[in-house]
């Protein structure tokens, strides 16, 4: 063989990812939220990308408005005068502390309470019980836990599920012997619903389990949770889907995007500054201006293709619901719309779409084909709908198992391995049908 070194000339073809063909891959996966935040940082490093994000902002003339409708808002005023109050909003810690006041405590008590207070989780448990005994004297601790245990809501600072449904159970008026018996004794056999064991060892029939079962359910597992005050999240689509009397519509709401605009004022007054570098730096963030712009194009024209290509693939949906469905794969989408399979993907990443039966996620109109005995197949999703009326209307002294939903679903020319049943049934949070059976 011959390795001579030398200088040769050599053609060949190579993909490049530019940074220009990479940002346009990342803005389609964005879901509207991620965008926002991309072009807020966009635009804090490019003076020349302006953001316009008051779209849902009306501005106001106070010399029309005040003259036209006086009048009609002081007499709307009137009458919702009372949902003008401000919202009085008392933490957990703040309600617990102004029950200590009422309580014959020492000054040294109030410090130790105010301490496991302040350790509570939000569910108002106190786990921190190992962490308070290394801190204080044993017999203080308890003093302090048994006075903070007394406080309202009942169950508050249970160091578990077991105490905090004991702490429950000992404040009611009518004390329910068994449940306390059932809940101190078998708690982990109660919970697992292995009642058999309990029957067996306790002497205590079935029915009787389940009716302590049943009363147990009204009891709050989470005290603490109802001082959280969290704000409702709303899920604004990326898409609107609707029906105009003859066709399906598809529109982008672009309102959930910050408008961009260039600035013209500060390109022009840097440019009479004759320099090279500053020349370079307007040119270049004039590119990324208009790559940013084109590039969010791109996004909102592909959106748009394959949200109208999936409106198109699953007219059940939008004339039965869920139940209309049909088996669809991304890549049936994409060799149509001649892109990859993998830009479908970003498209509908974390996008959402508002339809006839409510908001859903463009990914889930793609469903799994499950074979039929007839020649056109089924959906994973109808699968899904099929157990849970089947769940719905089983005897729940003699619940459906998992094979006997197989064959009620064979009966319907649906062929599903028992596996496939137990692991829909698990993503729809159906329990089995041992933990769903009733004795009564």
């Amino acid at each position: 063989m011959d390795f001579k070194a030398g200088l040769w000339q050599q053609q060949t073809l190579k993909l490049m990812l530019t940074q220009e063909l990479t940002q346009a891959i990342a803005l389609l996966q964005y879901s509207a939220q991620e965008l926002n935040a991309f072009l807020e940082n966009k635009a804090a490093e490019n003076p020349l990308l302006q953001l316009d994000s008051g779209n849902f902002q009306t501005a106001i003339d106070p010399r029309m408005d005040r003259s036209k409708s006086s009048w009609k808002n002081s007499q709307k005023d009137k009458k919702n005068w009372i949902e003008q109050i401000g919202e009085k909003v008392v933490s957990l810690d703040e309600y617990l502390r102004s029950q200590i006041n009422f309580k014959q405590v020492t000054t040294r008590q109030i410090q130790i309470l105010t301490d496991f207070i302040l350790n509570l989780d939000e569910n108002g448990y106190f786990y921190d019980w190992h962490e308070a005994v290394a801190k204080y004297p044993l017999q203080e601790a308890e003093e302090c836990l048994h006075i903070l245990q007394q406080l309202d809501p009942a169950g508050i600072g249970a160091r578990s599920l077991q105490e905090c449904l004991l702490l429950q159970l000992q404040r009611l008026g009518n004390r329910n012997a068994l449940a306390e018996m059932i809940i101190t004794d078998y708690f982990h056999p109660f919970a697992n619903k292995n009642w058999k064991l309990i029957s067996k060892e306790a002497g205590i029939e079935l029915k009787e389990i389940q009716q302590t079962f049943d009363f147990i359910q009204t009891l709050n597992p989470r005290p603490g949770a109802l001082f959280q005050q969290q704000k409702p999240v709303y899920m604004i689509p990326d898409v609107i889907i609707d029906w105009n009397g003859i066709d399906y519509t598809v529109t982008i709401l672009d309102s959930v995007i910050p408008k961009l605009s260039f600035n013209h004022a500060y390109f022009t007054e840097m440019s009479t500054y004759k320099d090279d570098q500053v020349s370079r730096f307007l040119q270049e963030k004039k590119q990324d201006y208009y790559w940013i712009l084109k590039s969010l194009e791109q996004r909102k024209e592909t959106l748009l293709k394959v949200t109208m290509k999936i409106v198109e693939k699953q007219q059940g949906f939008f004339k039965k619901g869920r139940e209309g469905l049909k088996p669809l794969i991304m890549k049936e989408i994409s060799d149509e719309l001649g892109i990859h399979e993998s830009t479908v993907s970003r498209a509908v990443r974390e996008k959402y779409a508002q339809t006839p039966f409510g908001t859903m996620e463009l990914k889930s109109f793609f469903t799994s084909t499950i074979q039929t005995v007839s020649s056109e197949n089924t959906s994973s999703a109808q699968v899904k709908s099929k157990i849970e009326a089947y769940v719905a209307a089983e005897n729940k002294q003699k619940p459906l198992s998992d094979q006997e939903i197989v064959a009620r679903l064979q009966e319907e020319g649906m062929i599903v391995s028992r596996r496939t049943v137990a692991k829909y049934r698990d993503q729809l949070g159906i329990a089995s049908s041992s933990k769903r059976k009733r004795y009564e």
